[in-house]
């Protein structure tokens, strides 16, 4: 869950042609969580083209938070219109174009950010739904299910430890580092969870699978 820096501005060879100033064209109108996911995300890495975002968000940000990756090339073209991001266009090679935020940018995402949040976390599990309708289910694949999730908790508990390796004692990450640690202490939480069921509903052994206790390591217990 941690967006990494990237390519920027002055890594590229073109000459840069300004095509957007700070002054708004139109009230942004309703700003939703994509809007603030690529205010943040350039506000963190700098300067970034739509594909410099899709990476960086499909590496940190989309473990927590799914969305179609498309708006990442729309979003921008609306928020440069309400002023809050400002375009580079280059004039020559490839003609990206490159986002960088602004002050009124700026603003909205730290008065987003004081907002009071009193929403509830959104789950969407199916492995969760095909549990509330186990009854309905042949016990051989509530049995298969059990296994599917643990391997799928244990793959992402991989990933989160391997970030966790490489970011957790860098400074300049330490702020993102945070929504890794709660994604590590909710895998090992989830496995946990499956790996009791799998013992319930037949798939391990009475004592459990060998060697594959729901313990966290070092850095998620102490994350």
């Amino acid at each position: 869950m941690l967006v990494q820096n990237g390519r920027s501005v002055s890594d590229c060879q073109s000459i840069p042609l300004r095509l957007s100033t700070m002054k708004p064209s139109r009230s942004p109108g309703r700003l939703g969580a994509t809007s603030y996911v690529v205010l943040g995300t350039i506000a963190l890495r700098g300067p970034s083209t739509p594909y410099d975002l899709k990476r960086a968000v499909g590496h940190s940000i989309g473990y927590f938070w799914p969305f179609p990756h498309a708006q990442l090339y729309s979003e921008p073209k609306r928020l440069t219109e309400a002023g809050l991001l400002a375009v580079t266009g280059e004039n020559g090679g490839r003609r990206r174009l490159v986002y960088d935020i602004t002050e009124a940018g700026l603003a909205a995402l730290r008065a987003w950010l004081a907002e009071p949040t009193n929403e509830q976390m959104q789950v969407r599990d199916i492995a969760e739904m095909k549990l509330f309708f186990s009854e309905l289910a042949r016990p051989e694949d509530m049995r298969a299910l059990a296994g599917q999730q643990i391997k799928q908790h244990h793959k992402r508990l991989a990933d989160y430890e391997s970030m966790m390796t490489r970011f957790g004692s860098r400074p300049e990450f330490a702020g993102r580092v945070i929504s890794l640690r709660l994604g590590l202490r909710i895998e090992y939480a989830a496995l946990e969870f499956w790996t009791d069921y799998a013992t319930e509903t037949g798939f391990y052994p009475a004592t459990g699978p060998s060697g594959a206790q729901a313990k966290p390591s070092e850095s998620g217990k102490n994350s």
